[in-house]
């Protein structure tokens, strides 16, 4: 795996994965972890992570990660997003989602991103080719610290959201830092990864995350939606503990 990930671009890997996906679903077929965006269960989750593997994090069918399956669960149970007629923009759309969204009749549904197959649209997140108070809901989980304008990201995500919109923007977080940590002129892949957590990120986020949000003029703040979790759930579903970051445009 971690081979895999160090050899060969994520597009590329996104379209073998749809022809192989199927057999890797039922080769690991079993009743112990359970992929909770679409029922499926396995005898094991693989490990996966480009700095340090994580256990069990990787669904094999559906290639989902902890927090996806826990963007999901927060979605189900305390939003009705889910059931609402919206019009969504899915930035860096991720297989597992993108494939039950793209199935919502009463969503009007967009995907955009630089590179990924999965993207309706070609985009730099920097300069959106949409106009203002176009979407009522924009997931856009873990792109922010791969950006280097982040605050300029931000603000297009701002002036494209409906006032009264949300935008969820989960991101990689490091809970003890009070400061978020960059630096640009580490640019080597291997570097990054030391420091970042892996080859393409650009910051490590602190607990200051939500005033950059802010500072554009959402109103943000963490949901802390585990907490909310049985034990037995979190082992089943293969969980990792991280705040879904939920900011509204008023």
């Amino acid at each position: 795996m971690r081979l895999l990930l160090s050899l060969f671009p994520r597009p590329f890997l996104i379209k073998l994965s749809i022809w192989f996906r199927p057999l890797i679903k039922l080769y690991f077929k079993g009743t112990q972890f359970v992929d909770p965006i679409d029922g499926s269960s396995y005898r094991k989750f693989l490990p996966y992570g480009y700095q340090k593997f994580r256990k069990n994090a990787l669904c094999p069918g559906t290639l989902s990660l902890e927090r996806h399956r826990l963007l999901w669960l927060y979605l189900e149970r305390e939003t009705s997003f889910l059931k609402q007629s919206l019009k969504v923009l899915h930035i860096a759309p991720e297989q597992v989602l993108y494939k039950k969204f793209k199935k919502f009749n009463h969503w009007k549904y967009t995907t955009a991103d630089l590179n990924s197959p999965l993207a309706d649209i070609k985009v730099d997140i920097c300069k959106l080719p949409f106009k203002e108070n176009s979407f009522n809901l924009i997931i856009c989980n873990h792109v922010l610290e791969h950006i280097q304008d982040h605050i300029k990201a931000m603000s297009e995500l701002y002036r494209v959201l409906k006032k009264g919109g949300t935008l969820i923007a989960q991101v990689p977080m490091d809970i003890k830092r009070e400061k978020t940590y960059e630096d640009y002129s580490i640019t080597r892949p291997n570097e990054r990864s030391r420091v970042f957590g892996q080859y393409d990120h650009v910051r490590v986020y602190g607990k200051d995350f939500y005033g950059f949000l802010d500072q554009v003029g959402f109103k943000s703040k963490g949901i802390p939606f585990m907490s909310k979790l049985k034990k037995v759930e979190i082992k089943k579903y293969c969980l990792q503990e991280e705040m879904i970051p939920v900011a509204k445009k008023n």
